[in-house]
């Protein structure tokens, strides 16, 4: 499903250089569900926006490709890059909802690469488009919220919405940055239960950059890791070991260890989670 090949990013300030990627290559089939793990600036999301075509590498990276169809390679975006997009939902931490719209028409928007702009700045949607906007609505348990403004909604909520948006435009590869970092606790488990979920449903592959270990150990079964920009593991979460997330995030893993074992004592004493409206 998804093939990168010897990715390089580096950005150009007034007085230095940042190396954001240095040769990654990683290559997911599908449906599975990969955590992607490493401290801020380690190069997660930069690594998701490449792979959605919204950065562009180094010319001297080789090809992303994504469902046999290359999205970029040598640092230049494919011709077709809007059509191969359209197979790509992506799911960001600011949720980046228009807040002034309503619910439905948020989901909508997830249409834009099927849409000229002249349809989609008078959302002129067909009867049919609304049926799927309902419907992925319905599978987040957000259809009842259809023509309420987005403004209005929780942070979860808001998150279950960018999610059916992802739904609606029949994404193959979901790309989930951070998806989860700016909820509590709860709302945090509901929301990753509810996207690996409906993952496994429509037999999605899943690549979902991640702060929280405990998170990944839970949901996901494989993890690519970064740090500073290069590849340090890829494999089983539950691989991990101590040297791993020392080479991942150095002195705090200490505190990480300790949020794995505060949520396993949670596990254990709380019910199985059940997603409510």
């Amino acid at each position: 499903m998804l093939i990168v090949d010897n990715a390089n990013k580096t950005f150009s300030g007034s007085e230095r250089k940042t190396i954001a990627l240095k040769n990654v290559s990683i290559s997911v089939n599908q449906g599975e569900t990969v955590a992607l793990l490493g401290a801020s600036g380690s190069g997660k999301s930069t690594l998701i926006r490449a792979i959605c075509g919204l950065e562009r590498l180094d010319t001297c990276s080789g090809p992303i490709t994504v469902n046999d169809h290359i999205i970029q390679i040598n640092g230049k975006t494919s011709e077709n890059v809007r059509e191969i997009r359209s197979s790509i939902g992506v799911i960001f931490q600011q949720f980046n909802l228009v807040n002034q719209l309503d619910v439905i028409t948020n989901v909508l928007i997830g249409l834009g690469p099927q849409k000229n702009i002249f349809q989609l700045v008078l959302r002129r949607f067909t009867m049919d488009e609304k049926a799927l906007a309902l419907d992925a609505l319905e599978k987040v348990g957000m259809v009842d919220y259809a023509y309420q403004r987005s403004s209005t909604l929780s942070g979860g909520q808001q998150q279950r919405v960018a999610i059916a948006r992802a739904l609606v435009k029949g994404s193959k590869l979901l790309l989930a940055d951070e998806p989860v970092a700016s909820l509590d606790p709860e709302s945090a488990r509901k929301v990753m239960d509810l996207i690996v979920n409906l993952s496994q449903q429509f037999g999605l592959t899943l690549v979902t950059s991640l702060h929280q270990v405990a998170i990944a150990r839970k949901f996901c079964d494989r993890t690519i890791a970064l740090n500073r920009g290069s590849l340090v593991f890829d494999g089983k979460t539950n691989d991990l070991s101590r040297e791993s997330l020392a080479n991942l995030y150095g002195s705090q893993v200490g505190d990480i260890e300790m949020d794995d074992e505060l949520s396993h004592s949670d596990e254990v004493k709380r019910p199985q989670l059940v997603l409510v409206n």
